[in-house]
């Protein structure tokens, strides 16, 4: 049986879990975490990646990234390990920002720590213009929330303070484990047509 084709349409965002195998851990140690940010960097700018949200936790990363070519998102996880990956596109117009929360609020779902600043190894940081980061190159949807910097990072906050609601935990978790796509009824007729595979989630 031919594999579906892989859940890349260029300039659309996809959402990323990358999990050690039986749910090992991924990461040691610190040194650890920045060796695969350095991985994930160069993989990056090898493959013209833009990365928009990420998080490291202990056994799983959380991706959001966007690319201009179809084939290089897989190329790169590739290079980046050869760990169990899952995606799902996501549409720009209402989920993406959804997603970014999603993402950059895992730790605090774990219980690791109260809010998400407090967790060192994620995007939260450059996306709230706490520090720069290398890795993160902001989607043009969150660009959009504000006129500059200190704003869109006080518009982000207070976005980011609202949480995660149970449905869309739970319509998240659904697209990316059935590697669907997350969005509007058009866009999934969109991606539908453009992958000539199925996109919406069975319930």
């Amino acid at each position: 049986m031919p594999r579906q084709a892989r859940l890349e349409i260029p300039g659309v965002s996809v959402h990323v879990t990358q999990r050690g195998v039986n749910r090992c851990a991924v990461f040691l140690d610190d040194d650890d975490r920045q060796h695969y940010l350095r991985l994930l960097l160069a993989s990056a700018q090898q493959h013209a990646l833009r990365i928009h949200a990420y998080v490291l936790m202990s056994n799983h990363v959380h991706l959001l990234i966007s690319s201009d070519k179809a084939g290089t998102l897989s190329k790169a996880m590739r290079r980046v390990g050869q760990n169990y990956v899952s995606m799902c596109l996501v549409d720009s117009d209402r989920y993406l920002l959804t997603v970014y929360r999603y993402i950059e609020l895992n730790p605090v779902r774990a219980a690791m720590v109260e809010i998400p600043e407090h967790y060192p190894w994620s995007s939260v940081h450059a996306n709230l213009a706490l520090r720069s980061d290398p890795v993160v190159t902001p989607h043009e949807t969150f660009l959009a929330m504000a006129p500059d910097r200190a704003q869109r990072a006080e518009t982000y906050l207070v976005w980011l303070r609202a949480g995660v609601n149970d449905d869309e935990l739970a319509n998240t978790r659904q697209h990316i484990k059935q590697e669907r796509a997350l969005g509007c009824p058009r866009f999934q007729a969109m991606a539908e047509k453009t992958l000539a595979r199925s996109v919406i989630v069975r319930r």
